[in-house]
């Protein structure tokens, strides 16, 4: 984990290392300053001499700039190093996101992902910085005020090492309980994320079923369960300050009274009993800054942990050695296919799938609800890969291909339909970003989204807010299934894309395919019989195995199962899901 995070500091590897240069110059002089004190204590006032007195103080003087310069110049490079350091784990763990594939990304939830990059990167940012100065300057301060206390007293500095002994106990364990309850906290801000991305992207969904009340009751056991681990945790860390209280003004109340015994023998000087009383301070704000790390590493450690899994997370899918780049047509083979979600389980939502799909050809896919349609056609894009069998596109196995390569020619027009804010021009051109405004009005002529695009105000210029909001679900389709042809695929995917498309604008969306595009091979998922009844064949899945395969005609003579959901429909009496 940790070399994970220095591995990320790379050009801010300057300011990390000449940080710590400027907090022990800071401190050097801070701890000249109580020698000089003495001095004008012992060599000016009590001697009477004045210029001893000017000298001394005008060397104060020069230590306290000195010391003031060294201060600033460490917090601004600590802040630039950790400040990038937090820039890089982010552009790290966002990298490594755009590699994962489907099987990564279901093993981190989307709101796990958003606390890393936010909440865990925060606190590595402030642990660091904390590091790069306090830590350097806290234990630099401390043995340099031991090493001066022992100079003037060996026998009253022991008070101090004392202190400072007992004081390293109780912190490795109050660190050492408290460390688990911060990683169950941080665990814990995923769920609360998780509730309110949930909520807040179905709000329309909350309102309309009057469940706000049990929103808000079901976020506020998320942030309670938070707030009772870190409150658990923060009871625990509040022992340091009293414990440290304790040792630190015991110190000095004993040093006080053997001080003052010391002076009265003529074993110590007041001006050297001055000093070591602002050497006393000086361990006791050390000894606070050590704590205030303690508490934040504890809590960074974490945070470390998550952002290194994102980090070191290994696709489980890559490019071959010397990748196929160029996909000959769009023909689909599916060889002996068999896939589970996870490999090893046993449960195959795909078992022995065989077919063959010529280039150019209109797929119809038919079958109940979780006959694993969506599945199906989720590995021609590679997406996932087969856990059995093979798939191949122009005659080549999936996996031989180069992922881009393979991806930019197979167009998939998922079921949750997604636009993204700006014009319509820059939506369709996700499909390809050096596409003409031609080739994107063509787009739209296919997909018969040129009809409501050219009454909008700004036509292809008109903005589409967050999530298309400011677009019907119909007109949501029909967009995506534009943007999709705007990449001119050699194999088109529609996954149940026209649902909210009335059948008159599906039929022609249909034909605009067979006139426009006839060479692209189509896959049509659809609950709709009337969707796919033309195809130039018809895939009828059932329980993740296709039970029959051929033409509209073929399936009515052969299959019982297609003839009822035909019949169904047609005749108005019932629904799809009522048969399968």
């Amino acid at each position: 984990m940790i070399k994970t995070i220095l591995s990320n500091v790379k050009q801010y590897t300057f300011p990390s290392l000449i940080t710590p240069v400027f907090m022990i110059g800071e401190v050097i002089m801070e701890m000249l300053i109580p020698i000089m004190m003495a001095n004008i204590i012992d060599k000016g006032i009590s001697a009477g001499s004045i210029s001893s007195v000017v000298s001394y103080g005008l060397g104060m003087i020069a230590m306290g700039a000195l010391g003031l310069f060294f201060g600033v110049m460490g917090a601004v490079c600590g802040a630039r190093a950790s400040t990038g350091l937090a820039c890089n784990l982010r552009d790290a763990m966002y990298l490594n996101i755009q590699k994962f594939s489907f099987s990564n990304i279901d093993k981190f939830s989307t709101a796990g992902l958003v606390t890393r990059m936010t909440t865990d990167v925060t606190n590595v940012q402030v642990a660091y910085q904390m590091i790069l100065r306090i830590s350097f300057r806290a234990p630099v301060t401390l043995i340099t005020a031991l090493f001066m206390s022992f100079s003037i007293s060996s026998r009253l500095a022991s008070i101090f090492l004392v202190a400072v002994l007992v004081l390293a106990v109780v912190l490795v364990i109050i660190m050492s309980t408290t460390m688990g309850l911060f990683q169950k906290g941080m665990r814990m801000y995923d769920d609360l994320n998780e509730e309110v991305e949930e909520d807040v992207t179905a709000i329309r969904t909350v309102k309309a079923f009057v469940r706000e009340n049990y929103v808000i009751e079901a976020f506020r056991n998320a942030a309670d369960n938070i707030r009772d681990v870190f409150v658990k945790a923060e009871i625990r860390m509040a022992f340091n300050g009293p414990v440290m209280m304790i040792c630190v003004y015991g110190s000095m109340l004993t040093l006080s009274w053997m001080g003052a015994n010391m002076i009265i023998s003529d074993e110590l000087t007041t001006g050297q009993l001055t000093s070591l009383f602002s050497y006393v301070m000086s361990i006791l704000m050390s000894l606070m800054m050590l704590s205030m790390i303690f508490v934040m590493l504890t809590m960074s450690m974490a945070s470390g942990r998550r952002i290194a899994e994102v980090i070191n997370e290994k696709p489980s899918m890559k490019d071959p050695e010397t990748p196929v780049t160029e996909v000959k047509d769009g023909s689909v083979d599916f060889c002996d296919v068999s896939f589970s979600y996870r490999k090893g389980s046993g449960n195959n939502v795909l078992s022995d799938v065989n077919f063959h799909v010529n280039s150019g050809e209109t797929i119809g896919i038919i079958g109940p609800t979780g006959s694993s349609k969506s599945s199906l056609v989720s590995l021609i894009s590679r997406l996932y890969d087969v856990t059995e069998g093979k798939v191949m596109v122009g005659g080549v196995d999936v996996r031989d291909y180069s992922m881009e390569a393979l991806r930019s020619k197979v167009s998939v027009v998922l079921q949750n339909n997604v636009l993204f804010s700006g014009s319509i021009y820059e939506n369709l051109r996700w499909g390809n970003p050096d596409a003409t405004d031609e080739e994107c009005r063509e787009a739209c002529r296919i997909a018969c989204a040129d009809e409501f695009v050219e009454r909008m105000p700004e036509g292809y210029d008109s903005i589409i807010e967050q999530g298309g909001t400011n677009v019907s679900g119909g007109q949501r389709q029909r967009l995506c299934i534009a943007r999709a042809l705007v990449g001119k695929p050699a194999i088109l995917i529609l996954d149940d894309s026209t649902s909210a498309v009335d059948t008159a604008t599906d039929s022609r969306i249909r034909k605009a395919f067979k006139e426009r595009i006839p060479g692209t091979t189509k896959f049509i998922i659809a609950q709709r019989i009337t969707s796919v009844m033309d195809s130039d064949r018809i895939i009828v899945l059932d329980d993740g195995r296709v039970a029959e395969f051929g033409t509209h005609d073929e399936l009515m003579e052969r299959s019982e199962a297609y003839r009822e959901i035909y019949e169904s429909q047609t005749s108005g009496s019932g629904d799809f899901d009522e048969f399968g």
